[in-house]
This record gives C-alpha cells, sequence and structure tokens, in this order.
C-alpha cells in the first residue's frame, strides 16, 4: 500500500503529457539539464581556482595556516 507499482508510475506520467504537452516537457528537460550541466562545470571552476591559488601560495614561499598534529602509536605491554 505504501508504495507505487509502475502501473501506478504510467498513468501518472500519461496524465502528465497530457495537461504539458510533450513540446513542454522537452523544453523543461533541456533546461534542466543545461542548470546541472552549468552547476557541474561551476564546481569544477570554483575546485581548479582553490587548487591554483594554493599552488601559488606554496610556490610563493607564503605561509599556509594550519594545524600540524603528531602521530603518535600506542605500544601494547
Amino acid at each position: 500500500m505504501g508504495s507505487f507499482s509502475i502501473w501506478h508510475w504510467l498513468i501518472v506520467l500519461v496524465i502528465v503529457m497530457l495537461v504539458f504537452g510533450t513540446k513542454k516537457l522537452r523544453n523543461i528537460g533541456q533546461d534542466l539539464g543545461g542548470a546541472v550541466k552549468g552547476f557541474k562545470d561551476g564546481i569544477k571552476e570554483a575546485d581548479a581556482s582553490a587548487d591554483a591559488s594554493a599552488q601559488q601560495k606554496i610556490a610563493g614561499g607564503q605561509t599556509i595556516e594550519g594545524e600540524a598534529r603528531e602521530k603518535v602509536e600506542k605500544s601494547s605491554s
């Protein structure tokens, strides 16, 4: 009772196609795909620029703030 079968989804799809039409649905799909692609490209650019600025700081001899911790091994006695 809690989940829908494939027939329920097919009926919903047919109703949506009748209400909106296939052309409008195709345009919505293209717009959504373009938005996702743009988002992924933006994330890649942000990562690349962050990596480039970190590399410039390292190459320029600048100090990068952070905390170094020693790895302490416990001996079993």
